[in-house]
């Protein structure tokens, strides 16, 4: 892998959000890393070359729970590139479904929820998040004094998360599904529960909620995450938060933009705080 000499920050792409597959790239001048690996390692790739990336320069992996959605890529990828460690809690190790194959040892590494990793220029702190996993955790990544973090498969926002999280430069919120959508929608009422329910996964005024009470002022960019194919629609859940939050006064495209995320074509790289 180059490392690069220039300090250009912490740059990121969400590649792909959904209840169908997860992954985000995030770069360094010394690091590039994916948040979960939740489709092939062939669309993986695809993803990467779309923003003029390759999954042969990734350097880590961060797990953030045993899902499928979230983990489907993880075993090809440790197994086809050497150079490249795997972190997720304990739990979630032991809960990684057979589907994805053994990971080779040497290449893991235990990281348990609330600790924080030092990786030179890039600093990961991980933190809890109510799901119905093993042990699901998600990721703040912070260079240069900017932060990016990513929350989504969780039934509620904890004050813990909130104070993690508060007044990050970027963020990605879930936005799962909208309410109406969901209960009149084809779902068993036993999913429907699990979904709705504290292990579940936030609704568009859920997010919207957590938005409002973790955005500050250094605040640019929020990625509305995880959407339901069958339980959401795209522009819906952007304008349930945008008239949430502009409805309590904030400056929604002034002070700060709202992003859409996609499950099959990856945001475009930015810079974080810029």
């Amino acid at each position: 892998m180059t490392i690069l000499t220039e300090d250009f920050g912490m740059r990121v792409s969400v590649l792909a959000s959904s209840s169908s597959g997860n992954a985000t790239y995030i770069e360094t001048p010394q690091h590039k890393v994916l948040v979960d690996a939740g489709l092939s390692g062939k669309k993986l790739n695809d993803l990467l070359h779309s923003i003029d990336r390759d999954l042969k320069d990734i350097d880590s992996v961060f797990i953030t729970h045993e899902h499928t959605d979230h983990c489907r890529g993880v075993g090809v990828l440790a197994r086809r590139y050497p150079q490249l460690t795997v972190y997720a809690n304990a739990p979630t190790f032991a809960a990684l479904p057979r589907s994805v194959g053994e990971l080779p040892p040497d290449q893991l590494r235990v990281f348990d929820r609330g600790a924080a990793l030092d990786l030179g220029d890039l600093d990961v702190e991980s933190f809890g998040v109510s799901h119905d996993a093993a042990a699901a955790q998600f990721y703040q990544f912070q260079h240069d004094g900017k932060r990016f973090a990513i929350v989504t498969d969780t039934g509620y926002v904890s004050d813990h998360i909130e104070g993690t999280i508060r007044d990050a430069d970027a963020l990605v919120m879930e936005t799962n599904h909208d309410l109406e959508m969901l209960r009149e929608g084809p779902y068993p009422w036993s999913l429907k529960q699990r979904i709705l329910g504290d292990f579940g996964h936030l609704s568009n005024e859920d997010g919207a909620n957590a938005i409002m009470d973790v955005i500050g002022l250094k605040t640019k960019r929020i990625y509305l995450g995880h959407l339901s194919p069958h339980n959401n629609i795209k522009a819906l859940a952007h304008v349930t938060v945008a008239n949430m939050l502009k409805a309590q006064g904030l400056a929604v495209d002034h002070d700060f933009k709202i992003l859409d995320t996609d499950p099959a074509i990856a945001d475009p790289l930015f810079t974080v705080g810029a």
